[in-house]
């Protein structure tokens, strides 16, 4: 059957292969940040951090955060900082926060404006069978001779907020390198070993059972009380709301161990159990 490239019919069918399409995708960045202006300390500080792990941190795509900065940035600081993180092999790629002359000359080093994220979710406006009513103003009118004032109108009952159930995702097979595995509602299960190279996200917990040897991001709405947990670890990376460990920081007595992964006081802790 001869098939028609140039009216992209094909196979006869009159089916049209589109040149190209819009579609939404899921990525990871690291977000640098700022709790003050970068100084001589600051850039020491950034210099140890990274000479840690530096595999971890090259190529890496980065979000520079001064929503949370206590000092002012200057377009100067910002310009500096930019050169600094590129040459050390970090991509950076955008800026969270800052003044109308901040986003100037961030535009001015190629960076794009970024708001949100999955680490610091910015809350909407409360469901609508949560939110208050305005109050009502009611003017009474003079009583009229010898006739009684209507009755107050009953309150209107608030309505019961329903609660959502999580939408928990299972996964029955490995997780190869390469892969990525996201429950964005609720909590993931891995029954079988996590390859290196592969990522998983959930907004909830995450359960594996088997060796993890890839990447784990729990509570990626910035839930704080999500867990990991692993039957073998040998993980990559470990991440809950935003905080994370490397490899590098594990050691032997939880290496190969199952073992829970939770925040406390703002430090992520590997215990083993079981």
């Amino acid at each position: 059957m001869q098939t028609d490239v140039a009216s992209g019919n094909i196979d006869g069918v009159g089916t049209t292969l589109k040149p190209f399409q819009f579609r939404g995708r899921f990525l990871t960045a690291l977000a640098l940040r700022l709790s003050t202006a970068p100084d001589a300390r600051f850039y020491e500080m950034l210099a140890d951090r990274l000479e840690k792990t530096p595999n971890f941190f090259t190529d890496a795509p980065v979000i520079i955060d001064l929503e949370q900065s206590q000092a002012e940035v200057t377009p100067e600081a910002l310009t500096e900082l930019v050169a600094d993180l590129r040459r050390r092999e970090l991509a950076v790629f955008g800026v969270q926060g800052g003044d109308e002359a901040l986003r100037a000359a961030a535009a001015g080093l190629g960076l794009i404006s970024v708001t949100g994220g999955r680490d610091a979710p910015l809350r909407g406006a409360l469901p609508s069978s949560e939110q208050k009513r305005p109050s009502r103003v009611f003017q009474e009118r003079p009583p009229m001779p010898e006739a009684q004032p209507a009755p107050a109108p009953e309150p209107e009952p608030a309505p019961i907020p329903q609660r959502v159930a999580p939408e928990n995702k299972i996964v029955t097979m490995p997780v190869r390198s390469g892969q990525t595995v996201i429950a964005d509602k609720g909590d993931l299960t891995v029954v079988g070993p996590v390859s290196s190279g592969a990522e998983l996200f959930a907004a909830g917990n995450i359960h594996v059972y088997g060796r993890m040897r890839g990447r784990a991001f729990a509570g990626i709405d910035g839930d704080e009380n999500a867990r990991i947990f692993c039957q073998s670890l040998d993980a990559e990376l470990l991440a809950i709301a935003g905080l994370y460990r490397t490899s590098d920081s594990l050691g032997a007595d939880v290496r190969h161990k199952m073992v829970q992964i939770y925040l406390e006081d703002e430090r992520l802790i590997v215990a083993p159990f079981g």
